[in-house]
């Protein structure tokens, strides 16, 4: 909770992999606590509440876009790899509300980003070997994910200069996170490009891979437990009916989708926990600590201790009930203190409207047969890639516009 405490040194090791510029000095992975508050003080406006609230329109767009393509497959017999789906609309979506891009990545089967994100995010499990370098069998993963690097930092450095071309000529810009980005960083004068892209690089994975392996793991347990998806349906359907458009206003009024949503996060965060470096001796609890130490905090760890949550690993969104008690400091999935994700609420308010829009449409039946562990690629995931059967509601009634 302390700016006292920095990230510890394997945060450093994610500046690079494999000798070329990954996240460099972005914000997850900036270790000097100075450097790190001004860039987060350029960028903490483009994730205001005002800023959010503006951001409804893209969502609907892109969602809508997942859903005209799930119900060409939504026969009740066709198998579809939900996983997949989801890193396609949530790529879609931090393209177009934050660099103005249109992906189109549902519709494009051809698109590189999504395996240039997977090979990248595997990166970050690879790199705890030391030796992974000199292993001849990784060779070509390794060049295929050097390729992947240079691909998402040529398309950032691309992007940023298209854009500053545009502000420079007066032109009709988005007011979009980069516009922010390069407003903020000019009145700052801290306008270094690799600093630009770094941060490019970090929006781009972290805004597509967290938010899709949320959704699949809710996907998941909403399809393994009836009673909850019917309770999460007769929400949505009372809520917002047979609109097509999800407004802002709806979103609060969704509070038991939020809590399942919450739940899912305990379970199965996509991002495990974080770390911290120690300088000096520190006792916690009875026990010391010597210095120079790294701490590691999990929350996906704790989120299964039964002296925290009792029947841990029961699926159960009523923990997280407006009357139910807080869990402080035991869970996380965001972090917590200066350096929380500065994009929870963009997230979370993204895997609101698509859960919320998938409810109102579909009924859901989870494919037998496939694995339901959990494959850590930096973040967790679940192995299996949520392989569903789809078929309308028949209740749904017509969507109106």
């Amino acid at each position: 909770m302390s700016p006292k405490y920095t990230k510890d040194w394997f945060y450093s090791r994610m500046s690079n992999l494999f000798g070329v510029r990954f996240l460099g000095k972005g914000l997850v992975t900036d270790r000097d606590y100075d450097h790190w508050h001004k860039q987060r003080r350029i960028m903490d406006p483009a994730f205001s509440r005002t800023y959010l609230t503006g951001l409804m329109a893209p969502f609907n767009e892109k969602a809508e876009d997942l859903m005209q393509r799930l119900a060409e497959k939504a026969d009740g017999k066709t198998e579809i790899g939900m996983l997949n789906m989801f890193c396609r609309v949530t790529l879609d979506v931090i393209s177009k509300v934050a660099f103005g891009m249109d992906m189109n990545s549902i519709d494009d089967d051809q698109t590189p980003f999504p395996r240039a994100i997977s090979l990248a995010m595997r990166g970050f499990v690879e790199i705890r070997n030391p030796f992974v370098r000199f292993s001849l069998e990784k060779q070509k993963y390794i060049k295929d994910t050097q390729e992947s690097l240079r691909l998402l930092r040529k398309t950032g450095r691309e992007c940023i200069e298209r854009r500053r071309k545009a502000i420079e000529d007066g032109e009709d810009i988005p007011l979009d996170i980069l516009t922010q980005i390069l407003k903020g960083a000019a009145q700052e004068d801290e306008c270094d490009m690799e600093d630009l892209i770094d941060n490019f690089v970090t929006f781009f994975l972290a805004g597509q891979e967290t938010t899709a392996n949320q959704l699949s793991f809710t996907l998941i347990e909403l399809a393994r437990n009836p009673d909850i998806l019917k309770k999460a349906q007769d929400e949505v359907d009372d809520v917002i009916g047979s609109k097509r458009d999800l407004e802002y206003e709806d979103l609060g009024k969704l509070q038991y989708l939020s809590q399942v949503l919450k739940e899912s996060l305990r379970l199965y965060p996509p991002g495990p926990g974080t770390s911290r470096a120690l300088e000096e001796e520190i006792v916690i609890e009875g026990v010391r600590i010597p210095a120079n130490s790294s701490l590691m905090f999990n929350t996906y760890v704790m989120g299964r201790m039964e002296q925290f949550y009792p029947d841990p690993l029961v699926f159960n969104p009523d923990r997280f009930h407006p009357d139910a008690p807080k869990p402080y400091f035991t869970y996380f999935p965001f972090s917590l203190g200066p350096r929380s994700c500065i994009g929870q609420a963009f997230a979370q308010m993204e895997a609101k409207v698509v859960m919320a829009k998938l409810l109102q449409r579909f009924q859901l039946e989870l494919v037998e047969g496939q694995s339901f562990k959990i494959y850590d690629t930096g973040s967790l995931r679940p192995m299996g890639g949520a392989i569903c059967r789809l078929r309308p509601r028949t209740n749904s009634g017509t969507i109106k516009k």
